[in-house]
């Protein structure tokens, strides 16, 4: 009997499922928190040189001699009115030769780069940036170390993803959760060396993907077919609870370290894991487990209050042969399928840069920096929604490009409120953003079940693998765009970032009207379905619900 025909019979999503599944899901708003950790992390306040030989100065002006010692030391900020004071430098004279002007600046003296810092309280007690001054010539390290988390999770989707297949989710989820908590809490003492601290965010970033594709998949195996697309866009409410919840941690703690301490408990309780949840039944099927999958079979059905055979694997054979697979390079053997997965791959990259980036950009967007986070957070709720009700209406293909459009064009659209006014506009721009934001969750969860259909059914493996490498390429990027704004400076620097995840977006959006509409299409089994899919016009109503055989 086919698995899909067992999980009717006991219940598509009954008690058991929703146990399973709401186990999965904490882990994944679990990985909600550590997915813009290093924007907490590697915040840098407000900060201008330390005074010399002043043992207790701050940087918030405590008197009228101090602020007269921070005229005396201190240039003001050139050619930016986003700083009181410029960061990186201070005058150097000496008060026995030198006069100062009307306003206590010294007149004449040079300007020296500085090495000692005070830093602004407002938003963060303390960061690891500040307290490793990370700043002004080593400023760029910041993105530097935010790519490495990205890097971890190219080498970890390749890593757990193979070890998925080899070991099974359970065991490959439970590692990774263990190595989570490791690295998690062993980031709190990393506070001696950037170096330290990042190798540790490269291994999160490895271990993330053993966590979140890995449990995904194990949700989504053990549900019925008609429910898989709703277990795959309900566990991202959780990962966007996760960002939310960081941003509610953070607003309350406002220390890195603390911060750290707080996030790195739950692992702990997710331990249990290895008790709690089974392994996936796909696997063990894939693996001819029957009897460990018939166990598993009948606890749901007990749980789930259906009877069931004894044995529901009993007529299957052992010794049948494994339907034959594809290779990775079969996608590049004709016209047809090269241009698209050339486009497959580049919309994937693109749209994960740009979530990505939006995300890390949340907190240079000016105003209040917690609820930009939280915000950031809240709109993809809104957006999987969306994306859920309109693709099986629209289509695939209509539901991509629009919100890949809308979402650019939010964006792009922040360029004239920052040029005519950055303060005075300050909540048009967030709510652009925002908007943008929202266009581009959307599309992100779309191109996951719309690749998934475009891709033939012997490479689909390989295909979804080379896509999910190709986003993470995008990630590594997103960093560099986003934090461009301190690293170009001026105009052009504010405008930079949104204005080019804006046009990327777009273009990324007309590049998809390249690939053909999957919906209710009959999916593509060998690559020469999948090099006539797309030419034939004929609707088979029949395979409505092969991708969720597929997922």
């Amino acid at each position: 009997m086919k698995l899909d025909n067992i999980l009717i019979i006991i219940g598509e999503f009954g008690l058991y499922q929703k146990y399973v599944y709401l186990l999965v899901c904490l882990s994944s708003m679990y990985m909600g928190l550590y997915a813009v950790m290093s924007v907490i992390f590697l915040n840098t306040p407000d900060h201008r040189c330390k005074i010399p030989d002043l043992g207790n100065d701050t940087y918030d002006i405590k008197s009228a001699s101090h602020q007269n010692l921070v005229n005396n030391y201190i240039p003001p900020a050139s050619g930016d009115d986003t700083h009181d004071y410029d960061q990186c430098h201070l005058y150097s004279f000496n008060y026995n030769d030198v006069m100062f002007d009307n306003s206590s600046r010294p007149i004449n003296a040079s300007i020296i780069e500085c090495t000692e810092w005070v830093y602004s309280g407002v938003v963060f007690k303390e960061t690891y940036t500040s307290k490793l001054n990370i700043v002004c010539g080593k400023k760029h390290l910041t993105s530097f170390i935010k790519s490495l988390f990205f890097v971890g999770k190219l080498v970890g989707a390749l890593v757990f993803g193979n070890l998925s297949d080899a070991v099974g989710r359970k065991t490959t989820l439970c590692i990774a959760l263990v190595m989570m908590f490791g690295l998690s809490f062993g980031m709190t003492w990393s506070s001696s060396s950037f170096i330290i601290y990042a190798v540790l965010m490269t291994l999160i970033g490895a271990a993330t993907q053993g966590i979140f594709p890995v449990g995904f998949v194990l949700g989504v195996e053990l549900v019925g077919p008609s429910k898989r697309k709703y277990a795959g866009i309900v566990i991202e409410f959780f990962f966007a609870s996760g960002l939310m919840a960081l941003a509610g941690i953070s607003y309350l703690v406002r220390h890195w370290y603390y911060i750290s301490i707080i996030c790195s408990t739950p692992p702990v309780l997710f331990l249990l894991y290895w008790w709690l949840i089974p392994e996936s039944l796909r696997w063990l099927i894939s693996k001819r487990k029957y009897e460990e999958a018939n166990t598993i079979i009948q606890k749901a059905a007990k749980v789930n209050k259906v009877k069931l055979e004894k044995n529901v694997f009993e007529d299957e054979d052992d010794s049948t042969e494994p339907e034959p697979s594809g290779r990775m390079w079969h996608l590049f053997s004709s016209r047809v399928l090269l241009l698209r997965t050339l486009v497959i791959l580049f919309n994937w990259c693109i749209v994960a840069m740009i979530y990505y980036g939006l995300s890390l950009n949340a907190g240079n967007l000016g105003g209040n920096f917690f609820v930009n986070m939280f915000l950031s957070g809240l709109v993809e709720i809104p957006a999987n929604i969306i994306a859920l009700l309109l693709l099986d209406r629209i289509g695939r293909k209509k539901t991509y490009f629009f919100s890949m459009m809308f979402g650019g064009c939010a964006c792009v659209s922040t360029i004239l409120p920052i040029l005519y006014g950055e303060k005075e506009n300050q909540t048009i721009i967030l709510v652009l953003a925002m908007l943008g934001k929202f266009g581009v969750s959307a599309a992100f969860n779309t191109m996951y079940f719309f690749s998934t259909e475009l891709y033939p059914t012997v490479v689909r493996n390989a295909g979804l693998g080379a896509s999910s490498c190709a986003s993470r390429f995008g990630g590594i990027a997103a960093p560099y765009i986003a934090d461009s704004a301190a690293l170009i400076g001026g105009m052009v620097g504010k405008v930079f970032p949104l204005g080019v995840f804006g046009a990327l977006a777009i273009i990324a959006g007309l590049t998809s009207l390249h690939l053909p509409e999957t919906l209710n299409k009959a999916l593509p089994e060998t690559i020469e379905d999948g090099i006539q899919f797309g030419k034939r016009q004929e609707i088979d109503k029949s395979t409505s619900h092969e991708l969720e055989e597929c997922l």
